[in-house]
């Protein structure tokens, strides 16, 4: 059977905990940064951790992370 290519996208959002769980960065960091608060980027520094929902669709994208 020949390898399993990982999703290039998921792989640059998603990297899998030593858990086995998943974590991601939050969003609305990247532009437009002058409107938000010290304080509102400050919090979106802090990675988070993906949802149940979603952790069995990031594992098949990401079959040998």
């Amino acid at each position: 059977m020949p390898k399993i290519k990982s999703h290039s996208g998921a792989a640059k959002r998603f990297k899998r905990t030593a858990s086995g769980s998943f974590k991601r960065g939050q969003s609305h960091r990247s532009h437009i940064l002058t409107k938000k608060s010290t304080k509102r980027k400050r919090h979106l520094r802090i990675g988070a951790i993906i949802c149940q929902a979603d952790a069995r669709m990031v594992s098949r994208m990401l079959p040998y992370s």
